[in-house]
């Protein structure tokens, strides 16, 4: 093995080093006060450090609140099934697994930690209701722990964060405006190359890959920035689709000036984030896009995963299967909605693995040394801090985030006294047996696959264009390509095992129809402006419902809209360009490849 695979924990950068120090010490920190307090199960506050923590103070603020608002329903959720259901364990485990299947499906149709919010509503209430079977009185106070536990991890991660985040605010802004001016100019540089020799689809990808990632991190820097960002997310929102605007209309043969009103208007926004006006009213909304087969599809393969496990419990009444179900729950709340739950739950059972181990030296021979909790949280500064390394390590992330995040629920410190071997190993036991339970589910019920996900992304596309034509509302051009690019990077960084030159034919196709689309929504806009003469505005109306029952008859048109002077002159040109892309990347192509 070559030296450099360990430089990460041997010679870590800063960034990771201050990453991993910092939330180790807010782990150790949350379990001791939570120690102090005299909490039943001080365990669950690290875990909710670990959960929480991210490299960006944004992320790490948009996580807690929707961990503290998902946890909130899920308590609630949680007492509600123990109280209606305290003795019909049939009726219990049915409902249990119905409320997970049914926000996991529901987390699919949310972007970034919205979805979270979803999950963490899942395994609450698994949590707060399986540890009230066993005294359902108290399930009120189990959920009023379980949200104390989680308060106090994310008080103790924020607080933790703040002092080792100085001056967040300001460096925010710039931050923000460094990374999209950086993916401007170099969107700039690359398309006028490619307005002379057209580029493959895997040059295209990566440029797409970065435009939409410099967009993923708007959210976090607004919320990094506070109160004073203003308008700063609906401008950085709309300098990203303005770029890809002008990636489409490359890609539609556009004239160049044409695409260069397009960068400058993305440019133009740039610079209100760099300026801020007073009074700034600007408004820019988009929606990522989730097929509704997805999300019922990982409902109902998390559904029926609890059921199996509650069965595996209720035949086989194993002392454990309480602590089971609840583990088999909370690996579905984490993994579901990753993009390929398979890989992802590999890495996570190898992580999980390694936490045992380490979980029995600490237990076995460690923790019955310690007499005091300081020296027990000494001790579990060294492995938190290895785990935080391992964590901002791209190829080991998955193993981090379950070895990190159950470390301290198996080792299971305790005011009262410690672990025993057989409880311990009976935990241990029930939380691997979960984890692996799990991973095979993923790939036993309704598993993912790469090529059905490709066709049913395009064929969502595809199904989109006849509405954009002839219905009555359109969204806007800018709408329409944030929703499409999002979907084809997310289509191709899900396409691993699919063949190359398959996975790129989709991509092609999918932007094929992404181009047609911008060009029809442009041709509607134009219609409803008013600046167009009524003759040419109800032949270009004909034109549409003609293309979306015959492309091939629509063609027989597109020679005679362009012999009209308003086609021909400077400001029928973008007119001209649509009507000519909208024929050459004609949709028998695309559906082609989709199998429509």
């Amino acid at each position: 093995m070559s030296a450099e695979r360990w430089n990460w924990l041997f010679a870590p950068a800063r960034a990771d080093l201050g990453f991993a120090v910092r939330t180790a010490c807010a782990a150790i920190l949350s379990l001791l006060i939570a120690m102090w307090m005299e909490l039943g199960s001080p365990q669950w506050a690290p875990l909710t450090v670990w959960t929480v923590a991210t490299a960006s103070r944004g992320e790490s603020f948009s996580k807690a609140r929707w961990r503290l608002a998902g946890t909130v329903v899920g308590c609630g959720v949680g007492v509600a099934l123990i109280a209606a259901f305290p003795q019909e364990a049939g009726l219990f485990f049915l409902c249990l697994a119905l409320w997970t299947g049914v926000c996991c499906g529901l987390a699919t149709a949310f972007d970034g930690y919205r979805s979270y919010g979803f999950l963490v509503a899942s395994f609450t209430a698994a949590i707060v209701a399986t540890d009230g079977i066993a005294s359902p009185g108290d399930a009120f106070f189990i959920a009023m722990a379980r949200g104390t536990y989680i308060a106090l991890g994310i008080l103790c991660e924020a607080v933790l964060a703040m002092l080792f985040s100085p001056g967040m605010r300001e460096r925010a802004r710039g931050a923000l405006l460094t990374r999209l001016r950086g993916v401007s100019a170099m969107v700039r540089q690359k398309l006028e190359n490619w307005h002379v020799a057209e580029p493959g689809p895997a040059t295209e990808s990566a440029l797409l890959a970065d435009i939409m990632t410099a967009s993923a991190r708007i959210e976090f820097d607004v919320l990094e920035m506070g109160p004073a960002a203003g308008r700063v997310a609906d401008h950085a929102r709309a300098a990203v689709a303005d770029l890809l605007a002008g990636l489409a209309r490359v890609r539609a043969g556009a004239p160049w000036a044409s695409v260069l009103r397009r960068l400058d208007g993305g440019e133009r926004h740039i610079e209100a984030i760099a300026a801020p006006r007073r009074g700034d009213r600007f408004r820019f909304r988009s929606r990522s896009v989730r097929q509704a087969t997805q999300g019922l599809r990982n409902g109902a393969r998390v559904a029926a995963g609890v059921l199996a496990a509650s069965v595996i419990w209720y035949v086989t009444a194993w002392p454990s299967g309480i602590g089971f179900i609840a583990y088999v729950v909370l690996v579905y709340g984490l993994l579901a909605t990753r993009e390929v739950p398979v890989l992802a739950s590999a890495a996570f059972a190898r992580g999980a693995v390694w936490c045992a181990v380490v979980a029995a030296v600490y237990v076995l021979l460690i923790v019955p040394m310690v007499t005091a909790p300081e020296m027990l949280a000494f001790c579990l500064l060294v492995p938190m801090v290895v785990g935080g390394l391992a964590a901002r390590t791209p190829r080991l992330a998955n193993h981090a985030f379950s070895f990190n995040m159950f470390l301290p629920v198996l080792i299971g410190p305790s005011n009262a006294g410690r672990y025993d071997e057989s409880a311990f190993l009976n935990g241990t036991m029930a939380f691997l047996a979960a984890v692996f339970f799990a991973g095979a589910m993923f790939r036993l019920v309704l598993p993912f696959r790469p090529d059905e996900h490709l066709r049913r992304t395009i064929g969502w596309a595809e199904r989109r264009l006849p509405g954009l034509a002839t219905g009555r509302s359109v969204p806007s051009a800018r709408a329409w390509l944030m929703t499409n690019a999002e979907s084809m990077v997310r289509a191709v960084r899900t396409g691993r095992g699919v063949r190359e030159e398959l996975l790129f034919a989709y991509f092609a196709a999918h932007m094929a129809v992404m181009v047609q689309g911008l060009c029809v929504i442009e041709i509607r806009e134009a219609m409803a402006g008013g600046a167009l003469p009524v003759p040419v505005a109800r032949r270009l109306a004909a034109f549409l419902r003609v293309w979306t029952r015959n492309p091939a008859r629509a063609a027989a048109l597109v020679p005679a809209l362009l012999r009209r002077a308003e086609m021909r002159a400077p400001a029928g040109e973008d007119l001209a360009a649509a009507l000519r892309a909208i024929m050459l990347h004609d949709r028998s192509g695309a559906g082609g490849v989709s199998g429509r």
